[in-house]
């Protein structure tokens, strides 16, 4: 989710409801104990997304736990290493899935780290490097060995990538060999899914990424469900809003120019499955400025309202806008989605995927 689960995104997720913890944007402990000011930038939350993670990525011994440290001083209350980026310019410096292949050294960051923080230690792991190791089960024991308080797991090697499905038995057979909480990532995308992924593992929790992206309420409907209450179905006018807010969120925080980029990312992803949605979002990616969004914005809704095809286009052809989580990463700094960087949801229900 690089460049996606920032400061905005995630408080647009939190209001929106069912989300149980959220989870900063992936951060380089290069970075954050360099000082980089893009990485502190990243670490930014306020109370209304706590609980709050921190989540980084390394293979430094001594950085992991200086950035460990300064996490837990600027408030955080969860630190959560990141185990599970394929991106190639994280991996060939031994961080993110690359941290799978060398356990003696995931083994000592992860004691380290331990005797450097007093908030909880959090993992997230892919179920192996290459898909003739798979070795998430002995990952997790000993993680739980080292006193990591939460596994989550996305089904998938690094050499799968993003490819294929996610393979939701090992979450199972992660939950059955540790004595701490398991969540699973991974493909989750509905609220059907969802609820069928925790009766088939057994998991406490689950992980969504770019699900997110395409329905902001996702979290609500799964907590509803689970809840035994009829999904929260957003009216015409949520969607409206659910824009708008993001755009004004994006205005408070950053210059116009780079609100309006962040802004047609989003849209193009909020708005898939509605009537003339691919007609609005190329109109939208073709908006110069912000006055320009935002009537946009309001034609086609009232278009919608009325009943009438927006640019006289019946379906939405549904293309999709390639969002390739931590694959996305700017530099060393850290993204520019999520990685995982993410955010969390309802009794279980948590927000990030890389």
């Amino acid at each position: 989710m690089a460049g996606v689960t920032d400061f905005t995104f995630r408080r647009l997720l939190k209001r929106r409801g069912g989300i149980g913890m959220t989870v900063s944007e992936f951060i380089s402990v290069e970075g954050m104990t360099r000082n980089s000011p893009q990485s502190k930038r990243m670490m930014r939350f306020v109370e209304e997304e706590r609980p709050f993670a921190v989540q980084i990525f390394g293979a430094n011994l001594d950085r992991m736990a200086m950035a460990s440290e300064m996490a837990e001083e600027i408030g955080a209350d969860i630190l959560d290493v990141n185990c599970g980026c394929p991106a190639p310019k994280v991996v060939k410096k031994g961080g993110g899935s690359g941290l799978l292949k060398d356990l003696p050294l995931l083994e000592k960051i992860l004691k380290e780290i331990k005797r450097s923080i007093s908030i909880p230690l959090t993992l997230k792991i892919r179920s192996g490097f290459s898909n003739s190791d798979v070795n998430c089960v002995e990952v997790a024991k000993l993680a739980e060995q080292c006193g990591v308080e939460h596994i989550a797991l996305h089904g998938r090697t690094r050499e799968e990538r993003y490819t294929g499905l996610a393979d939701w038995d090992l979450v199972r057979q992660v939950k059955e060999a540790v004595s701490i909480p398991v969540s699973g990532n991974g493909d989750v995308t509905s609220v059907a899914n969802a609820v069928a992924r925790f009766k088939e593992t057994n998991c406490d929790g689950i992980l969504i990424g770019r699900g997110a992206m395409q329905n902001p309420w996702l979290f609500r409907q799964i907590h509803d469900a689970l809840e035994g209450r009829e999904p929260y179905e957003p009216s015409l006018q949520d969607k409206q809003d659910v824009l708008l807010e993001f755009f004004e969120l994006l205005r408070e925080d950053m210059p116009e120019l780079p609100a309006l980029g962040k802004m047609k990312q989003l849209a193009g992803q909020f708005t898939k499955g509605l009537r003339g949605g691919s007609k609005f979002r190329q109109t939208l990616y073709h908006s110069h400025s912000a006055d320009e969004i935002l009537e946009n914005i309001g034609a086609y809704f009232d278009t919608l309202g009325r009943g009438e095809d927006f640019g006289g286009e019946q379906s939405d052809s549904d293309l999709d806008l390639e969002i390739g989580s931590c694959d996305a990463l700017s530099n060393d700094a850290g993204f520019r989605a999520g990685g995982s960087r993410s955010a969390a949801g309802a009794p279980g229900v948590s927000r990030a995927d890389n």
